[in-house]
């Protein structure tokens, strides 16, 4: 195995004034848990506790839903002008801007991501505040005249209480893709950050305090799915969940959904094809398809961890391809030459170790397959996964199929534009795919028949914030982005005016009104 490691430190970054102890935010203050219960957060380069932090149970979330609820019915957030709530926002952009330098070590020290990636994690979080700020003020709804009868216009209203489920890879700009349209569209929320990695997310309560955003408004629950979370889903003044995470918790969320009708939107996991065509750029669709999967540690749900090629370049490509995968610099996160670190978790890591050995019956091993032979000192006991390349790997295999979340790949061989779109459409998932080709018309056409909701040509994954994010088949339910966050956390109330005489048709006779009282 000749994958590289980073040079070896003399210890471990550790950033400085780490919390012991996280707590919940709710109505404007740090608290415990009603009952006491803590779990303790991992450091996944050591795999050792760092600190604990409050286990959110039901009557942790019934008292920040009610703070929220009473922020919502009786506080002045939901009843400001657009304009009043976009210069908050901007407040709390230049809040976590200025933040950026210990926001990236702690999401680094917190997630194993490397921090090369975890800088301008801040600056993708303050341009979300800072998008809803301008989209609430500018945005604008349907009038319809009926000439001299009626007019017709719509009234839009923050619908209540939003649950926030968060997953745990880059935790804290996930976080601020949900926070800035709810709480730019009036709403109050609860945010149940994931529990492998709550330590970020205890910044936004300062961030918030600091930006002037009434107490109540915003409120954070710690804890686990099974508990905190469950309890925010079936909790009745709770009308909106809003989930990223994966599809089988999604499933979960739906089913405890149903008995409220909440408003429900998930974007849940996916198995994304990169079609590489015969006539694409082929280093540019090396360099992009490499990056896609390999970078936040292949910890993201839009990795192209599905790399369909075609025969004629299939050899050159897998043989490429493996090359650099082995070269790939894993190590220590903070090191700032590190390009993939430690995965989150020992759960996560004992997964992916799984589908890697899986994977060893199933296909053709080109590179990685187990852990880096050489780790910096002191961190040997890492959740460290050395970059993974598969090749000739069948339709029905389980690597083909299932979501790995890791840095492992699959490389599978096709002949005509008919087989790769069959290959591609043949998972249960529908978030991402990317097509590299030059020819435009077989790139349109691809992309309009690939069962995927979103589609980059010769791009990897760029996120334009005007456009819809989600997925179809068992990636998703619903899409955000843009308008489409805005109508999520929004009512919209259709408003009928009569300007003329109103024709209705009469019912019953004139005289029929009883007259003896």
């Amino acid at each position: 195995m000749e994958t590289s490691t980073s040079p070896v430190t003399a210890a471990h970054f550790v950033p400085q004034d780490l919390p012991t102890h996280l707590q919940h935010y709710i109505g404007g203050s740090f608290v415990d848990s009603v009952g006491g219960e803590t779990f303790e957060v991992l450091d996944p380069v050591s795999n050792q506790p760092y600190c604990t932090a409050a286990a959110g149970r039901q009557a942790d979330v019934d008292a920040a839903v009610a703070a929220a609820k009473e922020a919502f019915d009786n506080g002045p957030w939901p009843h400001m002008l657009p304009r009043q709530r976009a210069r908050v926002l901007n407040r709390i952009a230049d809040a976590v801007e200025a933040q950026e330098d210990r926001l990236a070590e702690m999401e680094t020290f917190d997630t194993g991501l490397p921090i090369s990636q975890s800088r301008g994690q801040a600056q993708r979080a303050a341009e979300n505040f800072r998008f809803f700020a301008d989209l609430i003020v500018a945005q604008h709804d349907n009038a319809f005249k009926v000439p001299g009868s009626q007019l017709n216009y719509v009234n839009r209203k923050p619908i209540g209480v939003a649950g926030l489920i968060t997953p745990w890879n880059t935790p804290f700009m996930l976080e601020s893709w949900k926070l800035a349209p709810a709480i730019a569209s009036g709403c109050t929320v609860v945010l149940k950050p994931a529990e492998f990695t709550p330590l970020s997310a205890s910044l936004w309560a300062g961030i918030f305090e600091e930006a002037g955003l009434p107490a109540g408004v915003f409120n954070l629950v710690n804890g686990f799915g099974e508990s905190a979370g469950d309890a925010l889903v079936k909790h009745p003044d709770v009308p909106l969940i809003s989930f990223t995470g994966e599809s089988t918790t999604g499933q979960v969320i739906y089913a405890n959904c149903a008995a409220h009708l909440k408003g429900m939107s998930m974007e849940l996991g996916g198995k994304s094809p990169a079609i590489v065509f015969a006539d694409a750029d082929f280093d540019a669709a090396i360099d992009s398809t490499l990056f896609g999967v390999f970078s936040l540690n292949g910890e993201r749900c839009t990795a192209g961890s599905r790399i369909l090629v075609q025969r004629e370049i299939y050899d050159r490509f897998c043989e490429v391809y493996a090359a650099r995968a082995k070269t790939i610099t894993v190590g220590d996160p903070h090191d700032p030459e590190t390009q993939v670190g430690a995965l989150v978790h020992p759960e996560h890591y004992e997964k992916v170790m799984g589908y890697v050995e899986i994977g060893k019956s199933e296909a053709r091993l080109l590179a990685g397959g187990g852990r880096p032979e050489t780790l910096p000192a002191g961190q040997e006991n890492g959740s460290y996964v050395a970059p993974t390349v598969f090749a000739d790997v069948a339709a029905d295999a389980r690597i083909f199929q299932e979501e790995i979340f890791g840095p492992v790949v699959a490389i599978t061989p096709f002949d005509t534009d008919e087989e790769a779109l069959e290959l591609a459409n043949n998972t249960r998932y529908g978030l991402a795919a990317y097509v590299w080709t030059s020819d435009l018309q077989r790139a349109h056409t691809f992309a309009q028949n690939v069962e995927a909701g979103m589609v980059w040509l010769n791009s990897h994954n760029v996120r334009d914030l005007r456009s819809p994010f989600g997925g179809v088949k068992a990636s998703g339910l619903g899409q955000e982005g843009g308008y489409r966050s805005i109508d999520f956390y929004t009512d919209q109330q259709a408003v009928h005016i009569t300007l003329g005489d109103v024709h209705t048709p009469k019912f019953g006779r004139d005289d029929a009104a009883a007259t003896d009282y």
